[in-house]
């Protein structure tokens, strides 16, 4: 089985796609300046930057709104508004009913409450599936839980030189036992894409539930709850140009038989069952305002709803994000010294995200020489430990770059001749 593009996901960008100016324009962070030159941020895989109208709706939120929820006065009636608004706004995002959106702090706060809920259901000696290739969000959680409730967890493998999910493996990890597979939609190291359809067909054949990370796939690709037919999924908004918060979508019978840790009394509404305590008000009508920026890249006239434009602008995003990819990944591969980890682009689906070493340096040497450049990467092992273990490079990490929506030619090439210039230094010392 190989790994890939879901289908809702076309091979090239539709002519609707806003032009990287235009979207460039919707950012004040890009008038940073770095020893007089325009900062290129490449930090998206850990956190892009916020458009205008994003933090314009959060600062108006909080100025005029500002309440808590389901009280009879008008500030509570608007808060309640604005906060059914972003669960419709992400239900498109995501292709789900807005009662099977619920929100948190992140996508890990998110999973530890909902693995400690799914435990309650299960007995020693069930099992619990998890890949190595995923950020340990998707990880620790149900080693966790597994832990308290005496169950198994079983690791699949990945393939260290192509970046790539063992499916072999995956299928023999499936047992009579198992109760859930946790699986990534992309990997955050690696940029890997996986068959979230595929894998979760896989885990209902055995009878388990499958539990989907979308950290690091929602910024760069079409989300379908339905097509994918997957149980949960959980994402991080401030991936996708939006504030930072958690979003969880659960099959709405599912959350409904959850033995949850709440104060009573509490709203019982599915879509407010996994929320404890009063929400981060301001961060979810920022959540909303992102999906609404990310619809708005689509430039088609005419009537469509927002899930359609969502469609066409992540599709267009997508394959804009491919040329980028390919771009930096051929320009650093030039470069000798430099050591690239991953899905060659081309070879297979991969989100726009780049993982280097440079020989003589470490990491953090690296992103430090970047910096000069106008070029902020980050470095380290991103907490996708396991991948980092496998590739041989968890003691020093390595360099991520990710290209956005706001990102350039012009900034990867620049990437690339900053990397030149380092690694012809050799070492830090020659400089």
């Amino acid at each position: 089985m190989r790994d890939l593009m879901p289908d809702t996901v076309p091979a090239t960008a539709p002519d609707s796609l806003r032009s990287v100016a235009e979207i460039r324009a919707q950012f004040p962070a890009l008038a940073r300046r770095e020893q007089g030159l325009p900062v290129a941020f490449f930090d998206g895989p850990g956190g892009t930057q916020v458009p205008i109208e994003v933090v314009k709706a959060m600062s108006d939120y909080l100025l005029h709104h500002n309440a808590n929820t389901h009280w009879d006065y008008p500030t509570s009636h608007e808060t309640d508004a604005q906060l059914n608004a972003a669960r419709v706004a992400v239900a498109d995002l995501l292709n789900a009913a807005p009662d099977e959106v619920s929100f948190g702090n992140n996508m890990t706060t998110i999973t530890f409450h909902v693995a400690h809920a799914l435990g309650r259901q299960w007995a020693a000696g069930d099992e619990v599936i998890v890949t190595e290739l995923d950020h340990h969000a998707n990880v620790a959680p149900w080693r966790h839980m597994a832990k308290d409730r005496g169950m198994v967890v079983r690791t699949v493998r990945m393939d260290p030189r192509s970046g790539t999910l063992d499916w072999d493996d995956l299928r023999r990890a499936f047992t009579s036992r198992t109760r859930l597979l946790a699986i990534g939609a992309a990997s955050n190291a690696l940029g890997t894409v996986v068959d979230v359809a595929a894998a979760t067909r896989l885990a209902h054949d055995a009878g388990a539930l499958s539990f989907v990370d979308a950290v690091h796939y929602a910024a760069h690709g079409v989300i379908d709850v339905k097509a994918w037919d997957c149980d949960f999924l959980a994402c991080s908004p401030y991936k996708f140009y939006g504030p930072h918060a958690g979003v969880l979508y659960g099959r709405r019978a599912l959350v409904e038989r959850l033995d949850l840790a709440k104060l009573e009394p509490a709203p019982d509404e599915s879509q407010e069952r996994l929320e404890t305590g009063t929400q981060n008000h301001e961060g979810i009508v920022g959540v909303g305002a992102a999906v609404d920026f990310l619809a708005s890249l689509d430039s088609t006239s005419g009537a469509a709803s927002r899930r359609e434009r969502l469609t066409r602008a992540l599709a267009g995003l997508h394959a804009r994000g491919d040329a980028l990819v390919a771009r930096l990944w051929n320009g650093l591969a030039a470069i000798d010294g430099v050591t690239l980890y991953g899905t060659t682009p081309g070879a297979g689906p991969r989100t726009p995200t780049v993982i280097f070493t440079v020989a003589g340096w470490t990491s953090t040497e690296v992103a430090r020489a970047l910096v000069p450049h106008g070029i902020y990467a980050s470095n380290g092992d991103f907490y996708a430990v396991t991948v980092l273990e496998r590739l041989g490079q968890l003691a020093d990490g390595v360099v991520r770059a990710g290209c956005a929506c706001y990102t350039t030619n012009e900034e990867v090439d620049r990437l690339v001749a900053a990397v030149a210039i380092i690694a012809a230094q050799h070492t830090p010392a020659d400089r």
